[in-house]
């Protein structure tokens, strides 16, 4: 077992620079034209977006920024390569204005000290030695780390942590005897609620793997743990893997989920146009955009139905041609696994607050405060989409904006994209997004490893 290690943070270290493969170029745009979201990405309202070619400060010109990048963002808004961090993933700001990066590869939680103007921040190590910390959490100057098997909380006080507390323990992983051989969702995320309760998500063993709502602990779940540690209580279950976990200003909990692949067609009709009926069939013109990847708003005892249950985006079930909408969504019976509705009544659930289109593989999901982003945004939820693997063409990752209106979300908006070529090669991959103190937008990508900056024109 490795050895944790607490480090204090030197305002003069120097940023280490690490290498990034790319995963090809992104196609040419010219300079200043404003353009659509691109084959494969979320359909979404919201602005138009401008070209502009991505900044590369001092230091910070390596692989895959070595040659001129081009993103899509608010028109007038400026985009810095602020950091490179290798595997960079979930992120919080320390109540000293620290930004901290979890690295679950490198089993460590970095934090960057910003500089002064455009200069690019330093670089230390807050915590070494976990295993595969992940999600990052702050209540006044208590910080919680998720690691894969636990969650500890620690006194955070400029740049060094102490007292080191169990939450909770014996969390399911990929090392778990019983899990060896899967690709169980091993990251685990975790926010705190206005209430001091500690939740913290617990990913699926597999894509469906039925098994998991009756295990101990439940997977497939949201916990809820007293912040002093004890036994948990399954907040919310169905939840395949809720990855983006966060609490609204108004202190209700929220999750983005990546939902389930290979989902079999629901309805006794011919979809495909060969002539016979498709129900049961995995068809990848249906799976490209079916299910919907969920943004739930939590509550005690509540069930995202997963394996029993999609969420639906057709406005017509089952319809070829049906428009899509991921606003206040039904749920569906799966077919393979709960085509009678005895598994779960799925008419009985409520409907998802908001969605996202099958396959974004949302990931990290944070809220703003008031007033919000600037550029007429406004308060709302921020999701790192990481793209797909599973939809011909890939889904892009981007960032996504969902406006706060009356206590709820309104639908998805696209705030950051470009990542992704036309032939669906990725050189950046997106996995959070945080607003900073400083009201700019940051960005971590584990494919570029890099942290961008965004900031709007003054004014």
């Amino acid at each position: 077992m490795k050895k944790t290690v607490y480090a204090a943070l030197a305002g003069g270290l120097a940023l280490t620079l690490t290498a990034c493969s790319s995963n090809g170029p992104a196609a040419p745009v010219p300079s200043g034209t404003t353009v659509p979201s691109p084959s494969g990405s979320t359909p979404a309202a919201g602005p138009a977006l401008a070209d502009t070619a991505v900044r590369a400060l001092a230091g910070t010109d390596t692989d895959p920024f070595d040659q001129v990048r081009r993103l899509q963002a608010p028109p007038g808004w400026k985009v810095d390569v602020w950091a490179r961090v290798p595997g960079a993933r979930l992120l919080a700001w320390t109540p000293d204005g620290r930004l901290l990066v979890s690295r679950p590869r490198s089993g460590d939680v970095l934090a960057l000290v910003p500089g002064k103007d455009d200069a690019a921040p330093t670089r230390g190590t807050l915590i070494s030695g976990l295993n595969q910390p992940h999600g990052l959490a702050f209540r006044g100057d208590t910080l919680y780390v998720a690691e894969s098997d636990r969650v500890d909380s620690f006194t955070y006080r400029t740049g060094v942590l102490s007292d080191r507390r169990v939450v909770v323990e014996g969390l399911p992983d990929a090392k778990s005897p019983e899990l060896r051989g899967t690709y169980a969702h091993a990251l685990k995320s975790v926010t705190v609620g206005r209430d001091g309760a500690v939740y913290v998500s617990i990913g699926s063993t597999g894509n469906v793997s039925v098994e998991d709502r009756d295990a101990v602990p439940q997977r497939a779940a949201v916990l809820r743990v007293s912040a002093g540690g004890g036994r948990p209580e399954v907040f919310a279950r169905g939840v395949r893997n809720g990855t983006g976990l966060a609490v609204d200003p108004d202190g209700a909990v929220w999750t983005a989920v990546n939902n389930r692949d290979n989902v079999a067609y629901p309805v006794d009709r011919d979809y495909d146009g060969d002539g016979t009926a498709d129900q049961g069939r995995t068809l990848q013109a249906y799976v490209n955009d079916h299910p919907l990847e969920p943004l739930a708003r939590l509550t005690r005892g509540r069930d995202l139905g997963w394996p029993y249950c999609n969420p639906d985006p057709d406005v017509e079930l089952g319809a070829k041609d049906s428009p899509l909408s991921y606003t206040r969504r039904p749920f569906v019976r799966d077919v393979q696994h709960n085509s009678d509705g005895g598994k779960l009544d799925c008419a009985a659930l409520p409907p998802v607050e908001q969605g996202l289109a099958a396959h974004s593989a949302p990931l990290g999901l944070s809220f703003t405060g008031s007033p919000g982003l600037p550029g007429g945004y406004g308060s709302g939820a921020l999701v790192g989409v990481h793209g797909s693997w599973n939809r011909t063409p890939p889904r892009a990752p981007q960032v996504s904006f969902f406006p706060s209106r009356a206590g709820t979300l309104g639908p998805e908006q696209v705030v950051l994209t470009g990542f992704q070529a036309p032939d669906g090669s990725r050189w950046g991959r997106p996995v959070m997004a945080v607003q900073g103190p400083d009201r700019a937008l940051y960005v971590s990508d584990d494919l570029a490893g890099a942290v961008y900056r965004l900031t709007a024109p003054r004014g």
